[in-house]
């Protein structure tokens, strides 16, 4: 990106200072022509018509190479961010991510050359007006006459475009924010033959949409005929004035020539709505990124875990939802190399929980530690070799499968009995996930493949079976024991099957801890009795 953005810095100032001084460099050449043999000045006339062209040249490669390498750049940096901040609860949803990330990124790439050149157009106007003041001092009032109204119009349009502009951007997010949902949800429309009510809900910001675009291009065709009469007015005064001037023999005739130059030059700043505009768009653009690179990423400690049977414990969380609690305040301890079913009702905070292990959600005040050690004082890398996740929807991220599951081998595919569909696969592990196409249950197989080979302290399993049928969740549950077994695990239950397998149950209702025991002993307890059944058979759970 430097490499391009250098060649744009000199090669915009430099077409510039040849658009400069060519006004000069005609009068001369005229003035020469008229006076008799002009070798030197025709000379100097086509060097400065060369090096513009060359520089024009040079920029207009320069600014669309510069402003795509800073939307790359942009895009990546903005990427990152948002993977390294992680699932925030706050944070704008994914249709808006995708939207910044694709459309208000690409805006605010393109801030180096608007900017460049709108600078380069003052300067240039400011140039030219010098010019006109060397040639004669009642050229340059000629110009300001006009320069001053030019200069309030300028603002009072990079003002109302910005608003436009952010405003636009904003309707677009929500565009996609609604669009990305009705996607996800595309089976369920179907289903219910809402077509054509989801389409309506989805467009609903259309007309918002519409009047911030209109409100845009009519603040620029109004400041354009402005811009346009003003420019008018100004280049008639400053030649009538050289007219006269000539005419009275104060100036040569090359002057007028000169000087119908400059005043081009001058006026040239108020008709550059393109470029003013471009600034607006980059603006409004870089405004909405940084929203986004202003949330913070949680912070790393620098410890590492001491040898230990993986105990892990809550101290006093609390996690909210503004003033709304979701989860607690909770005391709980997981002895070490233990398995404990969270059982509760869709809502309660099963999930939340879980969350907290691994720091895919802060807690709001308490602590969450792993053999003593809170999980904000570990580096990134021990978190994650400590504690191991299996959802219920996992995503699969590389290029092949065998990528996707990050070392896991023959060993763990059949543990989870994930064998029996690679072996049929074309090219095995190295099947591109382009060309996958997975059942629920196969994706479950493939996410638990991947946690055994992680080996963690801790495993979290979240309705990781959930999608597989009686037989074959029973076969993985039992390899997971085997292949897990002295570990800690903290699993998401839903079948009264997988709470009685655990050696505790932690029975969540509302977001407290209601009890921690055995589910035997818990099984006396109607309302218990009930949360099992009814998380089991709750859709909203699964």
């Amino acid at each position: 990106m430097r490499g391009w953005a250098l060649v744009l810095a000199l090669a915009v100032p430099m077409e510039a200072a040849a658009t400069l001084a060519l006004p000069g460099t005609v009068a001369g050449a005229v003035d020469a022509v008229l006076g008799g043999p002009a070798a030197a000045p025709v000379t100097l006339l086509g060097g400065v018509l060369l090096i513009g062209a060359a520089a024009g040249a040079l920029a207009a490669a320069a600014g669309p190479a510069c402003t795509a390498q800073a939307t790359v750049a942009l895009r990546g940096w903005l990427l990152r961010h948002v993977l390294a901040i992680g699932p925030a609860p706050q944070g704008p949803p994914s249709g808006d991510l995708t939207s910044r990330l694709v459309g208000s990124a690409a805006d605010a790439g393109g801030a180096l050359p608007a900017r460049l050149g709108a600078a380069t157009a003052l300067l240039t106007s400011l140039g030219a007006v010098i010019g006109l003041g060397l040639l004669s001092p009642w050229l340059a009032l000629a110009f300001f006459a006009g320069v001053l109204p030019g200069v309030v119009l300028i603002r009072l349009f990079l003002r109302e475009a910005g608003q436009v502009f952010t405003r636009y951007q904003e309707v677009q997010s929500e565009l996609a924010a609604r669009l990305t949902g009705a996607l996800a949800g595309l089976r369920s429309i179907h289903a219910a033959g809402a077509e054509d009510r989801e389409a309506r809900r989805v467009l609903r910001p259309l007309p918002r949409l519409s009047a911030a675009g209109h409100a845009l291009w009519s603040a620029q065709r109004r400041t354009v005929w402005q811009a346009t009469l003003l420019v008018a007015v100004v280049e008639l005064a400053v030649l009538a004035t050289a007219g006269w001037q000539v005419a009275a023999g104060a100036l040569p005739p090359g002057a007028l020539a000169a000087a119908a130059g400059w005043a081009a030059l001058g006026v040239g700043f108020f008709e550059q709505v393109e470029a003013l505009v471009g600034v607006a768009h980059a603006r409004a653009g870089r405004a909405r990124v940084d929203e986004v690179l202003a949330t913070a990423a949680p912070r790393h400690g620098t410890r590492l875990l001491p040898d230990g049977p993986g105990e892990l414990t809550f101290s006093g969380v609390v996690v909210r939802d503004g003033e709304d609690v979701l989860l607690g305040p909770l005391d709980l301890t997981v002895p070490g190399g233990s398995t404990v079913a969270l059982v509760g009702r869709s809502g309660s905070g099963k999930s939340l929980l879980t969350a907290l292990v691994g720091r895919l959600r802060e807690p709001d005040s308490g602590r969450v530690l792993i053999d003593g050690v809170p999980v904000d004082e570990l580096t990134g890398t021990e978190l994650r070799r400590a504690v191991g996740y299996a959802f219920e929807r996992p995503v699969l991220v590389g290029a092949t499968v065998g990528d996707a599951l990050e070392g896991a081998g023959p060993a763990q595919a059949r543990a989870a009995r994930a064998d029996s569909f690679l072996e049929r696969l074309p090219q095995g592990y190295r099947t591109p996930l382009a060309e996958l196409r997975l059942s629920g249950g196969e994706l479950q197989r493939l996410g638990l493949a991947r946690l055994l080979a992680q080996q963690p302290r801790i495993v979290v399993l979240d309705d990781a079976t959930s999608s597989l049928d009686m037989a074959t969740e029973h076969q993985v549950t039992e390899a997971l024991a085997d292949s897990t077994r002295g570990r800690t695990r903290l699993v998401v239950a839903h079948r009264a099957q997988a709470a009685a397998r655990a050696d505790l149950v932690a029975w969540l209702d509302g977001g407290r801890l209601r009890a921690l025991a055995p589910h035997a002993d818990l099984l006396a307890d109607p309302d218990y009795r009930a949360a099992l059944s009814g998380a089991a058979l709750d859709p909203a759970a699964r």
